[in-house]
């Protein structure tokens, strides 16, 4: 086993990869429904996921975007007879590993280095959530959005001279999915900024010019890129 300081997903990586083979997984295939009984929780090796949840009027929620050496465990483990909470799309031509839930928590639980950073992925996570949470509930649908091109940036982000590429394919209503707003307040907020001359958007890719100015809009507190994030 490696030892020392190493991520959950280099740790589980290292050890299944000898004796789980990899998935190539076509952009627009479901991994989970929520309420699926779990089977598997997955590592994502390249690619892009959603993870979301559909409201019972129809409406669909983006909860997070996985982009590669990522790991996908979206369920109580060490429950008995666990149910995914949410689904899991690619968004993206994706390639996985998927390992059985039984391993996967037998793994963590005998082995002190990955328990450790079992708990370290955890508690990112957390933080993660409740940032979200904080920039949607203080900064409203259009300080929301402004927040969530941030978090973008951070994870999908290219500097180009025009200003930062987020290099990942989004429509309108994706990024409203994103922020748990309408596809119309979206499209008013955005041609507001584009207007400012704050984005623009090319074949359903945003790059910002000025992310001083979404980083003021929201008193953006400057966090370690690991935390504001979309994953």
């Amino acid at each position: 086993m490696l030892k020392g300081s190493f991520s959950i997903y280099n740790l589980l990586n290292h050890f299944f990869l000898k004796t789980e083979q990899i998935q190539k997984v076509k952009a627009g295939s479901v991994l989970f429904q929520e309420k699926d009984s779990v089977e598997y929780v997955y590592l994502l090796l390249s690619g892009t996921v959603a993870l979301g949840r559909v409201h019972m009027r129809g409406k669909d929620f983006i909860l997070k975007l996985l982009n590669s050496n990522e790991l996908i465990v979206e369920y109580q483990i060490f429950k008995s007879n666990p149910h995914y909470q949410f689904y899991a799309k690619t968004l993206a031509d994706s390639e996985i590993l998927a390992i059985k839930k039984d391993q996967f928590e037998e793994f963590i639980m005998n082995d002190p280095d990955a328990m450790n950073a079992f708990v370290s992925w955890l508690s990112t996570s957390y933080l993660k959530a409740q940032m979200k949470c904080q920039d949607l509930i203080m900064n409203g649908k259009k300080g929301g959005l402004y927040s969530m091109l941030i978090r973008l940036s951070n994870t999908y982000g290219v500097k180009t001279e025009e200003g930062i590429l987020i290099d990942l394919p989004l429509t309108h209503q994706e990024l409203a999915n994103l922020t748990y707003g309408t596809r119309e307040v979206i499209q008013r907020a955005l041609k507001e900024l584009r207007e400012e001359d704050v984005i623009s958007y090319d074949q359903q890719k945003f790059t910002i010019k000025n992310i001083k100015h979404l980083r003021k809009e929201v008193d953006c507190q400057n966090c370690a890129y690991e935390i504001c994030g979309v994953n």
